[in-house]
């Protein structure tokens, strides 16, 4: 499905923070000076297909004018090394004049797209990969209950989730009559709960946050609740799960984890197959990493994971890590967060530093990974 079955994601949030301090992790990061270098490096250690964005925030000047010349760097340094790229179109930032509960944000979100899409189709071979709203379920919470992101709302959740989900399957719409071969890779997170003890409510509570809240995006995208809404499984198409260290946790004490020896841990394989079960069709990891001296463990459980998925016959096509490089906290702009495959020199002129203990480990998962990949394809082949 992808040029690599690992994948390297770019940290491309922007927008304003819970401070309501301007943030652009791309800038942050020095990813728009340094992107041919970025794509270079992941070539060298066989990562062919990375996330990366079109800034909407940016692009998008008002009055059906855009303004690509932010993209133009990606798209020639993809070109250039032969990186397929999965096109991250709102990554919480939005242009400041647009409310996203109103009816003329699906209007522009869809325009933007359709401009998106034919501004790649001159620069980039096909099919072309699209993320057109990223994590609707988390941005939701995020932004319509916790005010940690713009707009800065509280108890709007499900509104702002709704209006989220519309206005991807209008952009979808907007993108496939452009280009009628596009892909869409949806990254949303898959989390878990569990009951803080035996009290049946809070079992029933964390039982429907588990089989209703976790999905509720997926399945309004999917038409499978909310069809006024006009979603389809054609619209859905290739479902990307993105969990972290931090996606499972006691309901009712967010900002918590539980540990990796805690029992009450649901394996990694057995949630990507939930979701494969309840859709159907491909499945990606879309964003998963840990942090600082952790990052080779979690590759190599990750790894694990990944050919128990195989074997069971899950159709995983392809483990994004993300961030690939380093990258700042959102609401902490000065604190800088060790992830990734590369560290950088914030200090110094923002080169990349490889982090050996996760090349390693990477390397080593790409090794044992691969008969069981070359064994799926021919599988493919011969369906």
């Amino acid at each position: 499905m992808f040029k690599s079955f690992f994948l390297g994601g770019f940290e491309c949030t922007t927008g304003y923070n819970r401070d309501g301090e301007w943030i652009d992790l791309v800038v942050d990061t020095a990813h728009h000076e340094h992107v041919s270098e970025d794509y270079r490096r992941l070539r060298e250690v066989g990562i062919l297909t990375v996330r990366d964005a079109i800034r909407w925030p940016l692009v998008d000047l008002g009055d059906g004018r855009y303004d690509f010349s932010t993209a133009e760097p990606l798209t020639h340094a993809s070109r250039r090394y032969g990186i397929q790229v999965i096109w991250d179109l709102f990554h919480y930032g939005y242009p400041t004049d647009v409310d996203l509960l109103s009816d003329g944000f699906v209007d522009r979100f869809a325009d933007y797209c359709g401009a998106c899409a034919r501004y790649l189709r001159r620069r980039v071979e096909g099919p072309i990969w699209f993320t057109p709203v990223n994590e609707p379920s988390y941005f939701a919470w995020a932004a319509g209950e916790v005010a940690h992101f713009a707009p800065h709302l509280s108890g709007r959740a499900q509104e702002l989730k709704i209006a989220l989900v519309r206005a991807a399957i209008r952009g979808i719409d907007a993108i496939r009559a452009e280009l009628p071969d596009a892909r869409f890779l949806h990254a949303d997170p898959v989390c878990r709960v569990v009951p803080a003890d035996d009290d049946p409510d809070k079992a029933a509570a964390a039982a429907h946050f588990n089989e209703r809240c976790v999905f509720e995006a997926l399945d309004m995208m999917s038409g499978r609740v909310m069809p006024e809404l006009g979603g389809s499984r054609e619209h859905l198409d290739v479902i990307g799960i993105n969990y972290y260290w931090n996606c499972q946790w006691v309901h009712g004490e967010d900002g918590t984890w539980l540990e990796p020896d805690d029992p009450r841990r649901q394996p990694v394989s057995d949630l990507v197959k939930s979701v494969w079960e309840r859709y159907g069709g491909d499945i990606v990891i879309s964003e998963t990493s840990h942090w600082g001296d952790n990052r080779p463990g979690w590759v190599e459980h990750l790894t694990g994971e990944i050919v128990a998925m195989l074997q069971a016959g899950v159709p995983l096509r392809g483990v994004c890590l993300y961030p690939i490089i380093g990258m700042l906290d959102w609401h902490a702009p000065r604190q800088w967060m060790p992830m990734g495959l590369w560290d950088v020199d914030h200090e110094g002129n923002m080169s990349r530093i490889l982090h050996l203990p996760t090349f390693e480990a990477l390397r080593r998962a790409q090794r044992r990974i691969g008969p069981y990949l070359m064994a799926q394809g021919a599988t493919r082949l011969r369906a």
